[in-house]
């Protein structure tokens, strides 16, 4: 069986040396396209099992992951867990709320109480997102057994105990990324990729855009 990063370079979904924003919005010389992994469904299962063989004898009851892109992973896990536990795995996710917290809606926080839940994510930058998520679950009485990513981007950043649950990945790709201020790319005047990334997300909400251009970091 292929590991994870074999799996992702196979769909094409690494892209190196460009000028990125991630969810964080913390800059990056490299991007994680794991939206282009979801468009086959073969590897994205081939890659979800690998989850699945990872906490096979952990006695999972539900995963969960954070919507839209965590769900079709939350799915074939659980999916997978199924086959090779013989037990029906649940799967369920959380949603953003105004306040950008990832929450469970639709009844699914009763469905987590008292339940052994496996946190799932595509890849993390500074961890944000997947914290939410367990955070959701633990107000919800579920027992985190375990978070696990398909990709770590920085081990030291990311990990166990500042995630606050047990936490590891299905791979490591260290990608530098850096605030803003301190970022080379933006330094050495390179446009950012406005193909991927989040950079339209973050060039509203900080009101940066004419800056951006002035700078002529934007094509």
């Amino acid at each position: 069986m292929k590991d994870i990063i074999s799996i992702l370079k196979s769909v094409g979904a690494m892209s190196e040396n460009s000028h990125f924003i991630g969810n964080s919005g913390r800059h990056l010389p490299m991007y994680v396209k794991k939206d282009v992994l979801l468009m086959h469904t073969q590897k994205t299962s081939e890659a979800c099992k690998l989850f699945a063989l990872k906490f096979k004898s952990k006695n999972i009851d539900i995963v969960v992951a954070p919507s839209i892109a965590g769900i079709p992973l939350s799915q074939w896990t659980a999916y997978h867990l199924s086959k090779i536990c013989k037990k029906e795995v649940l799967s369920i996710f959380t949603e953003k709320n105004d306040e950008n917290d990832q929450v469970l809606k639709r009844g699914y926080d009763a469905v987590v109480k008292n339940k052994r839940v496996l946190v799932i994510e595509d890849t993390t930058t500074t961890g944000g997102s997947v914290k939410k998520v367990v955070n959701s679950v633990k107000k919800a009485g579920g027992k985190i057994i375990a978070v696990c990513v398909l990709v770590n981007r920085d081990p030291e950043l990311v990990n166990s105990k500042t995630i606050g649950a047990p936490f590891s990945s299905l791979g490591v790709f260290r990608i530098s990324s850096y605030e803003v201020k301190d970022c080379p790319m933006c330094k050495a005047k390179i446009p950012i990729n406005t193909t991927l990334g989040h950079w339209k997300k973050f060039a509203k909400l900080q009101k940066v855009t004419s800056l951006l251009n002035k700078k002529g970091l934007i094509k």
